[in-house]
């Protein structure tokens, strides 16, 4: 009988081989020969240890929950030796173009844009959580959610100033100051996520969910304030947990779909259940109470985007892609930028000095942008901690990057149809040959240096036609946050012990440890 079986197995089982064996033997010959036409040369392979590369796959899930991704991709460009930038290696049945080469971002981005966009795999790995919309989809859907949401982010309302204002209060609220004129130890970092948070459901769908109020004070563990029992932490603690199953869904890429659980899917179904509030709330109302909504002068983008559709599941995913993106970049980067400031107190001396300078009659748009100092503390946020550390694209035809071919990595490289390509940013944007020899400090003077960065080695929202259309929201979020507390607060001191720096990744980099301060507030 065992001998049967094996039989029968093998009777089905090398048939199956032998076409897939020919399957690759032509896939390579075709490799050949287009890479021989159109001159191109292969960059560094790195060497595969299994040849499925499954230990690759382990190594980047385990860099991921060590909180350490960031690195780990750097790393791999760095295996063969210095001088190279852009890699191939193999994970699973992927073969993965690994580059931190401005000139590839720039082809990527601009020049070649028509050759790369997003994979199906980001599409069915996101789904469940945030379905079809202007993150996931393509082509003709893809142009669709861009034309819906993009005139909105060119208003004037985006940058409601009032608006921050108030949930700005509700942030100094929580920030109680002892006798002493010193907080106690606080972690910023949930308080920013609840800011966020309140801002931009208050900016989506007309009204805040008020989760600062409910923050503890005055301090709290990281992440405990998302585990709250209110409505407001409950929704939060499922889309962060959610996303955090996005992260590792998207490692397996094309199998991304196989890292399920009804762990899973229950986060998706109270994040749906929660937007789905506000969505049919409005959807409710009518037409005869949308006038009188709108005339009030309050932009909510949920009344705008109403005006051109009712459709209540397109209504709820593009609203939670805008929220997703909105909240998660922008609380992560007023984390790291005090993480950073409460390292440096030079720089927190010299940006609060120059923020009594230039603010003392009042904050608006335009100050925001023009004051230099401020500016260069941001941009020099994102190129640290990298927020967004890897961008991924697939190739939608036959196609080639200008540099990383050959032994001087110089020449073309050839991509055949639906290869994915990584972008490093934060392998980018800590090169030593771009950026300087500290290239791994927080110094944000070097955007005043005449060549130092901040063209196409410096990507912190994307480029090209994919651009983040929320990008001026989540600056101006940020500047005015920086501004109101630095007036307020005239000292900052780290409260965490030594040890390296750790990236809580789920789709964006907050502090693995988060941000550990306490504040002196001005006398």
């Amino acid at each position: 009988m065992a001998l049967l079986f094996v039989l029968v197995f093998l009777a089905f089982a090398l048939p199956l081989l032998w076409v897939k064996y020919l399957s690759a033997w032509q896939a390579k010959k075709r490799y050949n020969v287009e890479r021989t036409r159109r001159s191109c040369q292969d960059p560094p392979q790195l060497s595969n240890r299994d040849p499925f590369g499954l230990l690759r796959l382990i190594e980047a899930l385990k860099a991921g929950r060590e909180e350490r991704m960031p690195q780990y991709v750097a790393s791999l460009i760095d295996q063969p030796g210095p001088g190279v930038h852009t890699v191939q290696a193999k994970l699973l049945s992927d073969k993965m173009t690994v580059t931190r080469d401005p000139q590839n971002v720039e082809a990527i981005f601009t020049t070649q844009a028509q050759d790369f966009d997003i994979g199906p795999a980001r599409l069915e790995c996101f789904r469940p959580l945030l379905g079809l919309g202007l993150t996931t989809v393509t082509g003709e859907a893809w142009k669709h959610s861009r034309a819906l949401l993009r005139p909105q982010f060119s208003r004037e309302q985006i940058s409601d100033l009032d608006l921050e204002e108030r949930h700005i209060q509700d942030l100094m609220k929580v920030l109680d100051v002892r006798d002493n004129g010193w907080t106690e130890k606080v972690d910023l970092q949930p308080l920013f996520s609840n800011l966020t948070h309140d801002t931009v459901t208050e900016l989506l769908y007309g009204q805040s969910i008020g989760s600062q109020k409910h923050a503890r004070r005055p301090s709290a563990p990281y992440e405990s304030l998302s585990k709250q029992s209110d409505e407001a932490s409950e929704f939060g603690h499922h889309l962060e947990s959610g996303k955090s199953w996005l992260y590792e869904r998207m490692v397996l890429g094309r199998l991304g779909w196989l890292f399920s659980s009804t762990k899973f899917y229950n986060h998706c179904k109270e994040v749906h259940k929660y937007v789905d509030n506000f969505v049919y709330a409005r959807i409710q109302q009518g037409e005869a109470d949308k006038t009188e909504i709108t005339s009030k002068g309050k932009f909510v983008l949920l009344n705008e985007l109403a005006k051109h559709t009712h459709n209540s599941v397109q209504l709820r995913n593009e609203t939670l892609h805008v929220l997703s993106a909105s909240w998660d970049t922008t609380s992560a980067l007023l984390g790291w930028l005090f993480y950073f400031l409460a390292r440096n107190p030079r720089v927190f001396d010299k940006l609060r000095n120059i923020i009594l300078t230039d603010f003392i009659s009042g904050i608006d748009f335009r100050q925001l942008n023009n004051c230099r100092y401020l500016q260069h503390c941001i941009n020099e946020t994102f190129r640290v901690a990298a927020i967004i550390p890897v961008i991924e694209r697939v190739c939608t035809r036959d196609t080639t990057l200008p540099q990383g071919g050959g032994p001087n990595g110089r020449s073309s490289i050839f991509l055949p149809k639906n290869s994915r390509v990584l972008i490093s940013t934060y392998g980018m944007q800590h090169r030593a040959d771009i950026w300087g020899s500290d290239a791994a400090d927080f110094r944000p003077e070097r955007w005043e240096e005449e060549k130092n960065g901040g063209g196409w080695d410096f990507v912190p929202f994307a480029g090209g036609p994919r651009k983040c259309i929320g990008q001026q929201f989540a600056l101006t979020e940020a500047s005015y946050t920086v501004v109101r507390l630095l007036q307020r607060f005239d000292g900052i001191e780290n409260m965490e012990p030594p040890g390296p720096i750790k990236f809580h990744h789920a789709l964006t980099n907050s502090s693995g440890t988060g941000v550990q301060v306490r504040l002196h507030e001005a006398k």
